[in-house]
Parts: structure tokens; C-alpha cells; sequence
């Protein structure tokens, strides 16, 4: 019989994490049986096809609903201590940072609920997107169940505020960080802890949907193209005041922004204030065949990533290795763990974070050196299809839900594991 493996995430549908979806379908195609437990049940104007079958049948009831008050009651009778060492630790773990206890207050009761579900389903294993709220529904319904858990952990989640992270990896079977400079972050926090649960295993794209392309051919009027959420820590503004910066020179350029978020009407102002209506287009959010006919018109590919005053940055954009993979230069900036995608002068371009006349440069070289420019994104092509690979990140990841442990490597370097569970 297939392993049952539940799935927790914060929202689903959620258009800007088709990581989460591809890789749960990924994952079913090797074998797994996977039930979908979002704490939020998303509602987007935007969505992929392949979300609609699992939203059809995925366990989700809003936090005030009468299943989850009889599932208070079912603990309160079944195991009262277990469910009150989960009240007090998620409200001791959480209480110094007001906004996490308050949902924590929402999140326990939803993850009795849910520890019931899955029980009825004969669970093996559940696995956490982001190492704040659903890997504490995780550890709650770990606490009610003895259901071992795993969480992946990618950006915001660790970097800003961390409340009982220490505990989520001390009880957790094992983690999972998208990049090497996660794991080393974390284990400068939680020492041993960290060393001993943590492996790196890259989010990935599909290689036979995101594929290489002959170059678009900027001829009068280069393209430019980045997709993310309009949020603070995309870096947009620094690309539109590059794109100022790069009309003054009197260079044509249309730039395109996909994506969505609480900062468009800023960036829309910003464009405004800098005559820029024509050149740069925001085009919200776009289902991945779009997205995949924007790259194949594009140019040069940019994400101005940037660390916020409160400490968000990214993980490794996946919108970058999309776009590597179809074969496009790509410019970003050297923090987190984008480095490890995309190597300056080697698989494209790496600029200071917060630099405008920076990324006016970077576009300007690649305008004037198209032929070296596809020489950077064939190698980084390569890059992906050999580290940042659906195919073979997600088998790395299906092995270690399968024996819900990490295997012994060199406690210098976990990223082997990534390469030995193969």
C-alpha cells in the first residue's frame, strides 16, 4: 500500500508557491498517497489547473467551525494531558512575539481537528511548507498523534522572527533548507540540533515544461522581464529606477513585472513619478503557461532582490531558475542563497542589493554582449538541470519521507545527502 503522507502549508491555492504544487504532484507520481491540509483555504483570482483537482479533495475547515469545536472535545476526553502540554507550549513558545501567539490561538484548535483527519486516514507522515505556522499545526498534531513530522524551511520563515524553531527541529524527524546557506544559518543558531536534522535539498523546476529557447532578439527594443510578488523584499524599486537610469541613455526597453501584492500601488506611483508609464508594464498574476510565454519572449530576466530592515530576504527565487532553465540571462543580487543559483560572470549576473546604477550596468553589458550573454544563461541551463532539478530534487525528498530520517554524511557538508539518497 502507497505511504500516506499529509501535506501542511499556510495557503492553498497559492499561485506565487507552484513549488509546493509541483513537487506534491511530483511526489505522487513516485508513489506517495498525499492529503493536502492548508491552514487557509486561498482564494485568488489566479490559479493553476492542477490546483483545482486537489483543493476538490483536500481537508480544510475554518477555525470556528463545528468540526473543529468537536475536535476539542474528542482531545479533552481522549488525551487531556497531550492536549494541554500542546496549549501551554504553543502559548509559552509563541507569547514574546503578540502576532505569532495570536495565531498560534487559531492554529491549535485547527491542528486537533486535523490530527483526528488524519488518524481516520492512517497517516505515516506529514510534511510542513515553512517553519512557522504549519510546521506548529505539524508539532501539535505530533504532540496528539505520535505522527512523526518533517518541515521544509525557505526564507522569511527563519530569517525574521523564529518562535520555537529550536523545539520544531529538536522533534521534527527530520529538515529540509533550500539552500546551503539556510542550513549554516540555522546551524549557527541551533548548533548540534541543527546539524544533526537539517539537509539541503533545492526547490526545483520541471526541465521538460521550462526549456531552453533560441534567444528572443532584443533588436530595437530590449525586453525585460521579472516576475515575484510585489513585496519589499522583490527589490522593485531599484529596478524601476535603473530603468530610469537606462532611458536616459537613451536605450528602448519594455519591462514587464508579473506578480501581485500589498506594494503595487507604490510601484505604481514610482513609475508615475518617473515618466515611466510606457516603458514598464505591471502585469499581475499569471498562471505558469503565461509566465512561460513571457520568458520565451524576453530578453534579460531580472529579480533586484533586497534584505528588509526586519531581516526578510529570499531563499533561491524559483522564478530564476525558470528562467535559466528556458535559456535566458538572468540578473539578481548576492545575498541569501542566490548565489548558489546563479554564479557572477558564470551562469549570470550578480549585482549589490539596493543598487540601481548597479542593475543599469548589469543590463547594459548583457544589451551590448548578446552573445555572451547566452554563453552565462547556457551555463546556467546546465546548473539547474543538474542541481535545481524537479525530477531528481523531489526523488532526494521522497526518499527521506520514506525513512523519516537523514542519512550519516560529512557533518561538513549535508548538501551530499541531496546526492546519496539518489
Amino acid at each position: 500500500m502507497a505511504r500516506k503522507v499529509a501535506y501542511l502549508m499556510s495557503r492553498f491555492p497559492k499561485i506565487s508557491e507552484t513549488f509546493i504544487l509541483y513537487e506534491m504532484l511530483a511526489l505522487k507520481r513516485l508513489g506517495l498517497q498525499i492529503e493536502v491540509f492548508p491552514l487557509i483555504r486561498e482564494h485568488e483570482a489566479v490559479s493553476h489547473p492542477e490546483a483545482q483537482a486537489i483543493v476538490e479533495r483536500m481537508h480544510w475547515h475554518p477555525p470556528y467551525s463545528r468540526a473543529v469545536f468537536a475536535a476539542q472535545l474528542y482531545w479533552i476526553r481522549r488525551s487531556p494531558l497531550a492536549y494541554l502540554r500542546a496549549w501551554g507550549r504553543a502559548i509559552r513558545g509563541n507569547i514574546s512575539v503578540p502576532a505569532f501567539l495570536l495565531r498560534a490561538l487559531l492554529i491549535v484548535p485547527q491542528a486537533a481537528l486535523y490530527a483526528r483527519r488524519m488518524q481516520a486516514l492512517d497517516i505515516d507522515h506529514m510534511h510542513a511548507h515553512w517553519a512557522t505556522h504549519p510546521t506548529l499545526a505539524a508539532y501539535v498534531i505530533h504532540l496528539l498523534t505520535d505522527i512523526p513530522y518533517s518541515f521544509t524551511a525557505h526564507a522569511h520563515d527563519i530569517y525574521a522572527e523564529r518562535p520555537m524553531l529550536e523545539t520544531k527541529l529538536r522533534h521534527a524527524a527530520f529538515a529540509v533548507t533550500i539552500s546551503e546557506y539556510n542550513r549554516q544559518f540555522l546551524q549557527r543558531l541551533y548548533g548540534s540540533v541543527a546539524a544533526d536534522k537539517t539537509v539541503v535539498i533545492h526547490c526545483g523546476i520541471d526541465p521538460d515544461v521550462f526549456q531552453s529557447r533560441a534567444p528572443a532578439g532584443h533588436h530595437d527594443r530590449l525586453t525585460l522581464l521579472c516576475v515575484g510578488r510585489l513585496e519589499a523584499q522583490k527589490g522593485h524599486p531599484y529596478l524601476i529606477d535603473a530603468c530610469a537610469k537606462l532611458k536616459r541613455t537613451g536605450m528602448r526597453f519594455c519591462c514587464q513585472l508579473v506578480g501581485e501584492g500589498k506594494d503595487r500601488h507604490r510601484i505604481e506611483a514610482r513609475i508615475e513619478q518617473l515618466g515611466l508609464e510606457a516603458d514598464i508594464i505591471l502585469l499581475g498574476q499569471q498562471p505558469r503557461l503565461r509566465v512561460h510565454e513571457l520568458l520565451d519572449q524576453t530578453d534579460i530576466v531580472i529579480l533586484p532582490s533586497v534584505t528588509t530592515p526586519n531581516g526578510r530576504q529570499e531563499g533561491i527565487p524559483v522564478a530564476l531558475m525558470e528562467a535559466l532553465a528556458m535559456g535566458k540571462p538572468c540578473i539578481s543580487t548576492a545575498i541569501s542563497g542566490i548565489p548558489e543559483l546563479i554564479e557572477d560572470g558564470r551562469t549570470g549576473l550578480l549585482v549589490p542589493e539596493r543598487n540601481a546604477q548597479a542593475l543599469a550596468d548589469a543590463v547594459q553589458r548583457l544589451h551590448d554582449a548578446p552573445a555572451w550573454g547566452q554563453q552565462l544563461a547556457l551555463a546556467g541551463r546546465e546548473k539547474v538541470l543538474r542541481e535545481f532539478n524537479l525530477h531528481t530534487t523531489t526523488k532526494a525528498l521522497y526518499d527521506l519521507l520514506k525513512h523519516e530520517t537523514v542519512p550519516m554524511a560529512d557533518a561538513g557538508d549535508k548538501r551530499l545527502v541531496a546526492e546519496e539518497v539518489l
